[in-house]
Parts: C-alpha cells; structure tokens; sequence
C-alpha cells in the first residue's frame, strides 16, 4: 500500500479521465479510488469501510477533487493537515474549480500543489506526468 495513490474524485467520468492520464504518463502505481470525503477519510484514518487497514500504510500522494459529496475536499484537506499520520502526505488538488477562493483556501490548508483539470486531453495528461516528476516519484 506504500506505492499507493489515493484518487478522490466523485465524478465517473473524471475517475476514468484521471486513471487513463496516469497510465498514459507512465505511471504504474496502484490506486485508490474514495467516491467522497467520507470516504477518504474511513481509508486514510482505517475507519468505516476501511476498518482495519493498515494506516501506517500510507498512501504515496492523494489526488484531491474539492467538491464532494459528504466531506468537501478542503474539510479533508484540513483533517488531513491536523492529523500526525497524514500531515506530511503529499496532497494535490486537482480540480475543475477556477474559483479563487478554492485556489487560496488549499494552499492555506496545505495543499501541495493545485491543478485545475484541462479540458484538453492531452494538456491533462502533461499535468500528469508533472505530477509524476514532483510527486509520486518523491
């Protein structure tokens, strides 16, 4: 589960968008998928669903959509920030907001990074090999 990365993404469409572009970027890493803040909390802090996961196992980088249902990105963000065992645990926001206020709000909380999802295929797929170069690969 080291190796792991921890997708939260609500939408279908941008799970399948997201997990194409990493395999098209060469990324081979397994990873998670969390449908909600929910979630991704039970699975980061091996609660709920996750009852009983190894939460020393933590994942390698979280890909963190902003809008969920549930528990919103930023309200896991800061959980995450607050907590010993995931302080330190790259986090990238990656998102189709462009509103500013979502931007400052994650860099407040400690996002590492903030990527704003290209329509554009192919510019989706260089985002991710960024990702890879910066964070995965860390």
């Amino acid at each position: 589960m080291k190796n792991t990365i921890l997708l939260v993404e609500d939408d279908p469409d941008h799970e399948t968008l997201t997990l194409r572009a990493l395999r098209k970027a060469g990324i081979k890493d397994p990873v998670a998928v969390a449908r909600d803040g929910a979630e991704a909390l039970d699975f980061l802090f091996g609660t709920g669903a996750h009852l009983g996961r190894d939460t020393t196992q933590t994942p390698r980088v979280v890909l963190l959509d902003l809008k969920l249902p549930k528990v919103d990105g930023i309200e896991v963000l800061q959980r995450m920030r607050k907590h010993e065992l995931t302080r330190r645990i790259p986090v990238v926001v990656l998102t189709t907001s462009d509103e500013e206020r979502d931007l400052v709000d994650s860099c407040d909380f400690g996002a590492n990074d903030y990527i704003r999802k290209p329509v554009d295929f192919e510019q989706f797929i260089e985002a991710t090999r960024k990702l890879d170069r910066f964070w995965v690969k860390s």
